[in-house]
């Protein structure tokens, strides 16, 4: 098949998780498929060559369109105007539209594949076989927003929730194929016909993410992109409620937030026992030189990569069960699952001061890993349910 692949974003560097996902989908189904690939750039830091050159051995076309603050700006107005999620404004303008279309008739695919809802107004209505990864349930992780937000904020939260809801249902009948990264999210989705939609989980590069022997310089870590909410607040939650405790049994134990674009809340945590990188060239030395990992999210949805990453290269880990719930790892074997501060600082506690409790959460879930989570057997999945649509 020719698929013609639409990304919100360009998939490089691998900061984001889905940029994750659609990188590795892109170099799964390139194995079998030729790959057209249609990625916005809306960040003018990005170094589109280089992105080019890691593209290159996987597509047979890639194109890179630009969006200015202006476009956006006005995408977000006639998104509000027409009750469409914010989400999609931001991303959807009339001149990227045009190039879409041109590009999509000159190369003639014989299926669209759109991750996440962001970019389906440009494609929702093409006659050609079409696959949609809304990836997360977008509308419940705005949910979780709006309920800890400000009294100022929440009502525009409360918007974007809804509007979210509708979107996620009006365009579930306009593509073929649907995929979602995990089944809680699929339960959680806004349409009776839920079921329909294909659970594609994330994989581990266990080439790449493996156990590495290196000194201990930190204590615990938590990576991520710093400055996406669901991290943000996660980091807020180590330093003010999870770390302090902690610190009453283990006064020296050392926090590492490792991540780029560290949003200024997660900066201003920092100090000699809590250490914020910034953007780190390879980010298996954060893993490698700590002894715990921990994620505790309370909010946003879908898998988390960083769970999967830290346990490929053996790291004992701690999540909260929002997280687990996505991962499916058996608590207090092959992961520690703490519902509140008190219960994940007592987790830390035990890893830090338990050894075999350590080594042993840490091979089971290094073993977990491994065996449920590969890029190739999940894009597999993916890949033979565009064939039953696909026109070639």
């Amino acid at each position: 098949m020719k698929i013609f692949v639409l990304l919100p974003r360009i998939p490089y560097p691998l900061e984001k998780g889905d940029k994750l996902r659609a990188y590795h989908q892109i170099r799964q189904l390139s194995k079998n498929n030729e790959i057209v690939l249609c990625a916005l750039n809306d960040n003018a830091k990005v170094d589109e060559q280089k992105a080019f050159h890691a593209l290159q051995p996987y597509c047979q076309s890639i194109n890179f369109i630009k969006i200015s603050k202006l476009q956006i700006l006005i995408g977000l107005i006639r998104a509000f105007l027409k009750g469409l999620p914010m989400q999609c404004g931001y991303f959807f303008n009339r001149k990227a539209s045009r190039k879409v279309d041109e590009l999509i008739q000159k190369h003639q695919p014989d299926m669209l594949y759109g991750q996440l809802l962001r970019v389906a107004e440009y494609i929702r209505h093409k006659d050609i076989p079409k696959a949609i990864d809304y990836q997360d349930i977008f509308s419940y992780g705005m949910k979780r927003r709006r309920d800890i937000a400000s009294r100022i904020t929440r009502p525009v939260f409360n918007m974007e929730y809804k509007r979210l809801c509708r979107y996620e249902a009006a365009i579930f009948d306009d593509f073929d194929v649907r995929t979602i990264i995990s089944e809680p999210d699929r339960k959680l989705f806004p349409h009776p016909d839920r079921d329909k939609i294909l659970i594609i989980p994330n994989g581990v590069d266990h080439e790449f993410f493996k156990p590495q022997q290196q000194e201990k310089e930190y204590d615990v870590v938590f990576t991520g992109n710093m400055s996406y909410p669901p991290n943000v607040n996660a980091v807020d939650y180590l330093a003010n409620e999870i770390l302090p405790i902690v610190w009453k049994t283990l006064p020296d134990t050392k926090m590492y937030i490792a991540g780029a674009n560290p949003d200024p809340k997660v900066k201003k945590v920092a100090s000699d026992r809590i250490i914020v990188s910034g953007w780190l060239d390879d980010i298996r030395d954060a893993y490698a030189k700590s002894r715990v990992f921990i994620a505790p999210m309370r909010i946003g949805t879908g898998l988390q990569n960083k769970l999967l990453e830290a346990m490929s290269m053996g790291l004992p880990a701690i999540t909260s069960p929002l997280a687990n719930a996505s991962l499916g790892a058996k608590p207090n074997d092959e992961i520690l699952v703490g519902s509140n501060a008190e219960e994940l600082a007592q987790h830390i506690i035990t890893l830090l001061t338990d050894k075999a409790k350590a080594e042993q959460i840490a091979q089971a879930g290094f073993d977990f890993t491994n065996r449920v989570y590969d890029w190739g057997k999940a894009t597999e999945i993916l890949e033979q349910k565009m064939k039953k649509y696909g026109t070639s």
